[in-house]
């Protein structure tokens, strides 16, 4: 399975023959390595409506047919804006949807969630990956919550935190996360976008280091690491 970061919080999978991207934030976001109709997808996870995390995602959709797996709310705002209702699988909080390469869970999130154009977003979530016999945990834009535990417990190949402050969690609560979560190795995201959420990514690594179990991995936008 290999990860590409596309900055923020976007990311490009290849699993088992297929490609997925969560989060499209590229022709607007000023640290993305690639532009929209650069990357290609068979399937497309948006975890909230806010612009930096959906900007991307129908004309992506559009281009390469991909399936649009999101919550409920946000299927039904984006009805009719030329994607076909067979495109798009509407997922609530605890449910899963099985794919050809594994299965997609929808997790909670402590954030908010509303349109570009300021409609109701649904509630936002994350995402739980399967595929190739490998277990990701995306948090996407959220606070450290107790339940990360039992996201944790059937065990965590990759989990993928936010850690630029304000918006999200911090570098330190990210700590309680990933204590939290347990898993084998983490990456951050959704820093050093903007300066509001500017980071020392290295001195997080470091701190997560020595204080969990997890092994960090620092990626620069457009590099990949395979599990």
């Amino acid at each position: 399975m290999k990860i590409t970061w596309l900055g923020h919080n976007c990311w490009h999978l290849e699993i088992g023959g297929h490609k997925v991207i969560v989060d499209p934030f590229l022709n607007d976001s000023p640290v993305a390595p690639v532009k929209a109709d650069q990357v290609e997808a068979d399937y497309v996870l948006v975890s909230h409506g806010h612009f930096d995390h959906i900007s991307d995602a129908v004309s992506i959709v559009q281009r390469t047919g991909a399936s649009l797996l999101t919550n409920f709310e946000i299927t039904n705002r984006l009805a009719g804006q030329g994607i076909a209702e067979d495109q798009m699988v509407a997922m609530n909080h605890g449910g899963g949807y099985n794919l050809p390469f594994g299965r997609v869970e929808y997790t909670i999130a402590h954030h908010s969630s509303s349109m570009p154009d300021g409609s109701y977003g649904g509630n936002p979530g994350g995402f739980v990956i399967t595929g190739d016999d490998k277990r990701l945990y995306f948090a996407c834009d959220t606070a450290v919550f107790l339940e990360m535990k039992m996201i944790g417990a059937p065990g965590l190949d990759l989990a993928v935190v936010p850690i630029g402050d304000l918006y999200t969690m911090g570098p330190t609560n990210s700590l309680e996360a990933i204590k939290l979560l347990a898993p084998k190795k983490v990456l951050p995201c959704h820093y050093n976008t903007w300066p509001p959420i500017e980071q020392d990514a290295a001195a997080w690594a470091e701190s997560v280091t020595q204080h969990t179990s997890a092994e960090p991995v620092v990626l620069e936008p457009g590099g990949s690491l395979e599990i």
